[in-house]
């Protein structure tokens, strides 16, 4: 994939913009807390899981990878970090609304059918609709994906282990 981008932004012709400065706030400005925080939550992307079927294995790649689900489905911790146990669990969001648990706890209330026109349409089974957000990503991606990454997706997301909702 990243061949494939590199090839494409080579085609294009450079901008003469100069890049804008990072404007961050105290104390996020300083680097060395960038380095901490790597140091304590960064972890190096999901290794194949043998057992994975191709589907499941190129699911969790369009999940994880490119998808970036996890950012946030994922609940985080005081200092920001993911919760890697409750990887894709869902949780409370920045803005403090509920992000839904896309783990088998849930979306075992769901057909792959469902799912499928979840991800394409952004309408829920009961006709409700994604909104914000998750609105954007369905419009911008889960509605671009082939019928085969679509499924891909599903399996992966079945194929998780069942983690309850956090009591609220």
């Amino acid at each position: 994939d990243l061949r494939d981008i590199w090839t494409y932004l080579r085609t294009l012709t450079p901008s003469n913009r100069v890049n804008q400065t990072h404007d961050l706030r105290f104390p996020y400005g300083f680097r060395i807390l960038v380095t901490a925080w790597k140091w304590l939550f960064f972890t190096a992307g999901p290794s194949p899981d043998a057992a994975a079927t191709s589907a499941t294995a190129r699911g969790a790649y369009l999940t994880l990878a490119l998808g970036h689900c996890g950012e946030c489905h994922t609940p985080r911790n005081f200092l920001g970090g993911p919760k890697s146990s409750r990887l894709l669990a869902g949780g409370v969001g920045p803005e403090g609304k509920g992000i839904p648990n896309l783990t088998p706890a849930r979306l075992k209330k769901w057909n792959d059918r469902e799912l499928q026109e979840f991800l394409q349409t952004g309408i829920l089974p009961d006709g409700d609709v994604a909104a914000e957000a998750m609105g954007e990503v369905v419009r911008n991606t889960t509605s671009k994906l082939v019928p085969a990454d679509l499924a891909a997706v599903i399996a992966y997301l079945r194929s998780l282990p069942e983690i309850a909702d956090e009591p609220k």
